[in-house]
């Protein structure tokens, strides 16, 4: 048996081998340090045993894919000491999330408080100490249903499985769990782990089931990693969005419209700021802007597949006795813009923009500020082109969203999402093709990506920009998404070079995403304190004195605003130091104190938020200073 390693070096055995044993032959240390290992692109269990040729690489703790591992075995320590201090216990799922895992467990009568984490927590490191062995065992589908008998959801989660399919647990000391791995090799390696939050979860995502308690983990392998997470989870309260956008007037929420956002002044400006933005660079790429209505015959969301694939999710009524159904997306409308006309391949690529107020119903358990809402403006493009430019767009569109982002300090990656395994329209052999062509131009620009399998919309494959905040949170934010399916639904088409008919490609793309989630992600990334361009008050004039500096401070004010500076004055009977605390509260870019010297020399004594240092200079050229820096977008 030859095994081959990553480094290219081969090692040979005459009979099975474990992959402890395997990793063994190379290094002692290497034994001991082992979580899991790859074969064969495939991560398993260090105990699993290899019998035939096999490419193998040793996963560490230096490696990222050990850390999942670490936190789904996490997952089922704490589900053991669950049944360890609450018997009655039955358990749902347990997986690996975005930092962290959670386990939703039914705890019959019983009531677990954020307080009872504590005493969890110090049972659980008490018997991750004893160092148990986790070990895979295999079940026949009828020896599962025997062996978790008196846990419905295990049992229900076996029933849905096929009758020959092979089923794994996995044992350790007193727990045993219906899982399909990998996991490491012991408790021993978790130690540094805390448990976050206690939440209610409907079984399986379901408000018709019952509710179970969800308790919220994270782990890590070293201490500092943990500590580090643990800070950043506190900035992170800090930094909600809601507390901010009360704090710093701009959005409200009301019970008389759960999910639909109020925007105030000040968040108004902001939004503003943003939509001139993304008009100002669409036109420049060539983009010409339409607006469609927002509420459209139940009969075209049978023919763009939304009725039969998206109604649940969508708000109706009555009009003239037929059926409305308020757009969800605006795809469609874009359609009904397309055929007005009869279009040539000269025209191509076409780019119909439009900032699209769309609504969708989301549970009210799911709604979150500004994050999950039932209203919100798409920033929607459709680019309608022949299937020779398509490698082409997408380059052009990745350049685009790498520029957009970057104005805003926001790393990204992106990921291909490919045709979900259920409720698709259009034929394979086109979704084969359309994902082909998104690879392809990822491929030709050097651009790394990550599969995303089955995760693809409706009516064609994407690319998913996953940004990454201050606060190393992962947003889903731009998607481009190939369609060959809604032209062919829409019956769109085009006049080629031989005056034939022919039917467009369509590209479907936000860079966004939702205007009012991209907005509650910048709140959390800037902590409130936004670039100066930005900033609904750019400038706060302080007067120290109203008798003798307040005409000056309101000359200047004017001034600033003559120049399309947006600026207040502070004119209250208020002490100077609490009105420039204020203006700091308020995460204002400039304060300028308005003193004696001030009004002789025609200065302006200006402070940037979040510095102690204050600096004196000519009033042309603070206004100077400050146009460029908001010209630049610094």
């Amino acid at each position: 048996m030859k095994i081959k390693l990553p480094d290219g070096g081969e090692l040979e055995f005459e009979s099975s081998q474990s992959l402890f044993d395997i990793a063994s032959s190379i290094s002692p240390s290497l034994k001991k340090r082992c979580i899991v290992a790859k074969v064969n692109g495939k991560i398993i269990d260090m105990d699993t045993i290899i019998s035939k040729d096999s490419t193998v690489q040793f996963i560490t703790d230096k490696d990222p894919e050990a850390l999942e591992v670490l936190r789904h075995s996490t997952a089922h320590l704490l589900a053991e000491t669950i049944k360890k201090l609450y018997p009655q216990a039955h358990f749902g799922v347990g997986p690996v999330i975005e930092d962290g895992f959670y386990y939703d467990i039914d705890l019959g009568d019983d009531v677990i408080s954020e307080h009872d984490l504590i005493t969890i927590e110090k049972e659980m490191k008490k018997i991750a100490s004893q160092n148990s062995k986790i070990e895979r065992g295999v079940l026949s589908k009828e020896e599962a249903l025997e062996f978790f008998s008196d846990d419905p959801y295990k049992v229900e989660l076996i029933n849905e499985l096929p009758v020959d399919e092979e089923i794994s647990i996995y044992k350790q000391a007193h727990f045993t769990d219906l899982c399909r791995g990998p996991h490491i090799p012991g408790t021993k390696w978790i130690k540094h782990f805390k448990l976050l939050s206690v939440a209610g979860a409907y079984w399986r995502g379901n408000s018709d089931n019952i509710q179970l308690t969800r308790i919220y983990g994270t782990v890590f392998f070293k201490k500092e990693e943990l500590d580090e997470h643990l800070h950043l989870l506190e900035e992170r309260k800090k930094r909600d969005h809601r507390k901010l956008g009360k704090q710093l007037d701009l959005f409200m929420l009301s019970e008389y419209g759960p999910g639909f956002p109020f925007w105030l002044p000040n968040g108004m400006t902001l939004r503003r700021e943003l939509e001139e933005f993304w008009y100002d660079v669409h036109l420049k790429e060539n983009y010409k802007l339409i607006q469609t209505p927002i509420m459209l015959n139940k009969e075209l969301w049978e023919v763009s597949g939304h009725w039969a694939n998206y109604r649940e999710n969508m708000y109706t009524s009555t009009i003239d006795d037929h059926e409305f159904a308020i757009k969800p997306m605006n795809c469609p409308g874009g359609m009904l813009v397309y055929k007005r006309d009869i279009h040539s391949y000269k025209d191509f690529p076409l780019k119909v923009g439009e900032l699209g107020l769309v609504h969708r119903h989301e549970a009210s358990g799911a709604l979150a500020g500004l994050f999950r809402v039932r209203n919100f403006t798409q920033d929607d493009a459709h680019i309608f082109m022949t299937e020779d430019q398509i490698v082409q767009e997408i380059k052009e569109l990745v350049r685009l969203y790498d520029y957009m982002y970057s104005v805003f300090n926001l790393e990204y990656h992106i990921e291909l999402s490919t045709r979900p395994e259920e409720k698709y329209i259009g034929d394979i052999a086109i979704w084969d093709k359309a994902e082909k062509a998104l690879a392809d131009a990822l491929d030709e620009m050097g651009q790394p990506y990550i599969i995303n399998p089955g995760d693809g919309a409706f009516y064609g494959p994407k690319l998913d920009f996953k940004l990454k905040d201050s606060m190393k949170r992962i947003w889903q934010c731009g998607t481009i998404q190939l369609d060959m399916n809604l032209p062919e639904r829409f019956d769109l088409t085009y006049i080629d070079s031989n005056g034939e008919k022919k039917r467009p490609v369509m590209l479907h793309r936000a860079l966004y995403g939702s205007i009012e989630r991209f907005i509650g992600i910048l709140i959390e990334h800037y902590a409130g304190a936004f670039p100066t361009w930005m900033s609904p008050i750019q400038v706060k004039v302080i007067p120290v004195n109203n008798d003798y500096h307040l005409k000056y401070s309101l000359k200047l004010l004017n001034d600033l605003k003559a120049k399309g500076i947006r600026a207040e004055i502070d004119q209250r009977d208020e002490k100077l130091g609490y009105k420039i605390r204020e203006a700091q509260t308020k995460k204002i870019p400039y304060q300028l104190v308005i003193g004696d010297k001030e009004v002789e020399s025609k200065t302006v004594n200006f402070r940037r938020y979040g510095e102690q240092k204050q600096e004196v200079i000519n009033k042309h050229d603070f206004v100077t200073m400050i146009l460029e820096e908001i010209k630049a977008k610094r």
